[in-house]
């Protein structure tokens, strides 16, 4: 527990345009994996524009990239891979540190352009959000013809945990 800075609470919004493994769909989920940790959203049946609207929480104890991992359930075969996206979640954490408090809602605090190396398909803004910091990305998948996985960070900080 000593070792541990707190809780990235990451926010699965949703796909747009997400690449067709099935005959004219797909049945997507997702994969959160930072170090050991791997966590899975729910399948959505027979859509390329999906809504998970789910929260996946790692423990974080280092600042390690995080990888998003797109799949198509397959009932008879291997799911399909539709893509993958890494993310830094170093800005992020940064602006957590700097302990802000009572800034109007949705004041920028940091914003994190897109770059060939991170998998940012527009700006992403860290913002001051109902008392708290968080991070809206749209991230375009890779190794894959098309899609965006639309996700949101926010952080938890836990009783006991040496905190950031």
């Amino acid at each position: 527990m000593e070792h541990l800075l707190g809780l990235l609470r990451i926010h699965i919004h949703r796909g747009v345009n997400l690449a067709v493994r099935d005959v004219n769909t797909s049945d997507p989920y997702v994969i959160i994996r930072m170090g050991k940790q791997k966590l899975k959203t729910r399948v959505v049946k027979k859509n390329i524009n999906p809504v998970w609207d789910e929260d996946l929480t790692l423990s974080i104890a280092e600042p390690l990239p995080v990888k998003l991992e797109v799949y198509d359930r397959d009932t008879f075969s291997l799911d399909d891979k539709m893509g993958d996206a890494v993310f830094e979640i170093q800005p992020f954490l940064e602006a957590v540190k700097m302990r802000l408090h009572n800034l109007p809602n949705d004041t920028i605090i940091t914003t994190v352009k897109p770059t060939r190396t991170n998998c940012l398909a527009e700006e992403s803004h860290i913002t001051w959000s109902d008392g708290k910091v968080v991070q809206d990305m749209v991230l375009r998948l890779q190794h894959v013809e098309c899609g965006e996985i639309e996700v949101k960070l926010s952080w938890v900080d836990i009783p006991g945990a040496r905190g950031l």
